[in-house]
C-alpha cells in the first residue's frame, strides 16, 4: 500500500467522511438511530471539531480520504476525560495500520490537550476495532459515561493515559 498521510480535517472532507461513517454502520447492520449515523453533527464534522479541546484527524492517500478519528469533550464525562469519536475507515483502508496510526495521533493530541483518560462507545459487531482498543490499553466498562446521545451503543471502554 502506498504511503498515507494524517492531517487535520478540512471543510471539503465533510461529505466524504459522513459517507464513510454511515456506510460502515450500514455494512455491519448496526442501529442507525442513537448512533453517529443519525447524529446531525456527522454531516459537518469540520464545524463540530472547531469546539475547544477537540480535534479530528483524516487519513489520506494520493488525495483520497480513507477515514478519520477524533477527540471530543463529550457532555457529562468526568473531569479529564475525552471521547474517541467518529473513528471509521473505508473498507479498502482497514487492516493496514491506518486505524492504529489515526488512533495514536488522536491519543497524542488528547494528551497534549491535558486529558487523562479516553472514553469510547462501540458495538460487539466491531470485533476488530474492539480487539485493537483492548491491545492499546482500553478496558471495558459496565455502563456508559456521560451523555453522548448515542444510546444504541452497548460497548463502553476507557483508557488511562500514562
Amino acid at each position: 500500500m502506498p504511503v498515507f498521510t494524517i492531517r487535520p480535517i478540512h471543510h471539503a472532507d465533510n461529505a466524504l467522511l459522513a459517507g464513510i461513517i454511515r456506510s460502515a454502520i450500514e455494512e455491519l447492520d448496526l442501529p442507525t438511530e442513537g448512533t453517529a449515523h443519525s447524529d446531525p453533527t456527522t454531516n459537518d464534522l469540520f464545524a463540530l471539531f472547531q469546539t475547544p479541546r477537540s480535534c479530528y484527524w483524516v487519513a489520506e492517500q494520493e488525495g483520497n480520504v480513507l477515514g478519520g478519528c477524533g477527540i471530543y469533550p463529550s457532555n457529562g464525562l468526568p473531569d479529564g476525560y475525552c471521547e474517541l469519536v467518529r473513528f471509521f475507515l473505508a473498507p479498502a483502508a482497514r487492516g493496514k495500520g491506518i486505524g492504529f496510526a489515526l488512533m495514536n495521533k488522536s491519543f497524542q493530541s488528547a494528551m497534549e490537550m491535558g486529558y487523562s483518560h479516553c472514553y469510547l462507545e462501540s458495538f460487539p459487531e466491531m470485533k476488530e476495532a474492539i480487539t485493537m482498543y483492548e491491545r492499546n490499553g482500553f478496558v471495558r466498562l459496565n455502563a456508559p459515561l456521560g451523555n453522548t446521545g448515542h444510546f444504541s451503543c452497548n460497548v463502553w471502554m476507557v483508557k488511562k493515559f500514562k
